[in-house]
């Protein structure tokens, strides 16, 4: 796959998102813990979810501490996984470069259109920009913004996230609560996802899945030691793809041999939208024989909230999709 497509999905994912990097996700060679382990569901996921104490400082999972006066009100995100926290605590970004707001999920369109945008986009965001806003606090990814923090000095609070599995989703969730002081907000939203995955984890499904990437027949495929929303899915379906690494994928050939009864396809856009990645790769004749695309089970799902949501309103969502595709 091309670098740059690899990069976006690693934000999206990596998150990379994988960082717009291979797939948006940690490696079990980068920082972050690795997603759920891919052999088999693994443990019940538990609907108890511990009290959220207020502070004014925390130290997530990752060892970075953040320290506040007081709770935060202007929250600029860089990283989509920032918006979805703030909605699941009911509150709305001072500014963001995420498109995932405009999901009914989150804000919806009409709401969505009236947060700033940050300039320059997910990679490189303007800093004079952030600073316009006058944030409290600036929440990014650990890999991609880290380079910010000096420039952001003095001036604001940075947050360098770097999500790796749903846990360590749940994990900002809760510090962020902490932080702004809406603990009931959290514990009620965390308890909300684990209720969801936990169900979800009651009707697995034999059934073999895969979720795909990309923007054009250069595809790469989610794994859960990249891709968090990937992560769930040993817990809900058969999904027997493991990482290759940033520079490795998995051929047309490899997956008409794993019979994959549903896929999921994020189609990736770098500017203007130029078409569903289903419909690009229509065009091999391998992929009619994928039992998946005979029996009608190819479905394109928001790239915004799959790849690069990554916080427990998105992984709801994909949660959801994903069991009902796989009855």
């Amino acid at each position: 796959m091309p670098r740059t497509a690899l990069r976006v999905r690693r934000w999206a994912a990596i998150a990379v998102l994988g960082g717009l990097l291979a797939g948006c996700g940690t490696t079990g060679g980068e920082s972050g813990t690795p997603a759920e382990p891919a052999a088999g569901a693994g443990p019940r996921t538990s609907t108890e979810v511990q009290p959220i104490k207020a502070a004014s400082e925390i130290t997530d999972a990752k060892g970075v501490t953040v320290s506040l006066d007081k709770p935060p009100q202007k929250i600029v995100c860089l990283v989509a996984l920032c918006d979805d926290i703030l909605v699941e605590l009911g509150m709305t970004p001072t500014a963001t470069n995420s498109a995932v707001l405009a999901h009914p999920e989150f804000l919806g369109k009409e709401k969505a259109a009236k947060v700033p945008v940050v300039p320059g986009g997910f990679l490189s965001p303007e800093v004079e920009a952030i600073l316009s806003h006058r944030p409290d606090l600036v929440i990014g990814l650990e890999d991609t913004h880290g380079k910010l923090a000096p420039a952001l000095k003095g001036a604001t609070t940075f947050w360098p996230v770097q999500p790796g599995s749903w846990k360590d989703s749940v994990g900002y969730l809760r510090d962020l609560a902490a932080l702004t002081s809406r603990t009931e907000e959290g514990e009620k939203a965390e308890k909300t996802f684990r209720a969801r995955l936990a169900k979800a984890e009651e009707a697995r499904s034999d059934k073999a899945a895969l979720i795909i990437f990309g923007s054009d027949e250069n595809f790469g495929v989610a794994t859960p030691e990249t891709d968090v929303a990937a992560g769930l899915f040993p817990k809900i379906s058969h999904y027997p793809w493991k990482s290759r690494g940033v520079d490795g994928s998995y051929s047309l050939e490899e997956i008409l041999a794993r019979d994959v009864d549903v896929l999921f396809v994020e189609t990736l856009s770098f500017g203007a939208p130029d078409g569903k990645l289903s419909d690009k790769l229509a065009e091999n004749p391998l992929w009619s024989r994928i039992p998946a695309v005979k029996n009608g089970k190819v479905i394109e799902v928001d790239s915004e909230v799959w790849a690069k949501g990554r916080g427990t309103r998105s992984l709801g969502v994909v949660l959801d999709e994903a069991t009902a595709a796989l009855r």
